[in-house]
């Protein structure tokens, strides 16, 4: 379950969680923002590992409740 506790998120990381929030994959949204996809995955593993999240829906959710 996520934490409590609201973490920060870089600029970078808040970015790809944009993307993600508008429903884009890996790919799509290292396109967007001229990264590679394996850079979106670490982004994705650190907001995974910040938040507490154990899966992407679970961030999305977790993201959702941010706003």
């Amino acid at each position: 379950m996520p934490s409590p506790s609201s973490p920060t998120v870089t600029p970078a990381e808040h970015q790809v969680l944009h993307h993600l929030l508008q429903g884009l994959n890996n790919r799509s949204i290292a396109s967007a923002l001229v990264l590679s996809p394996r850079t979106v995955e670490n982004h994705i593993s650190r907001l995974l590992a910040k938040t507490g999240c154990q899966s992407r829906t679970q961030l999305l959710l977790w993201a959702q409740v941010e706003r």
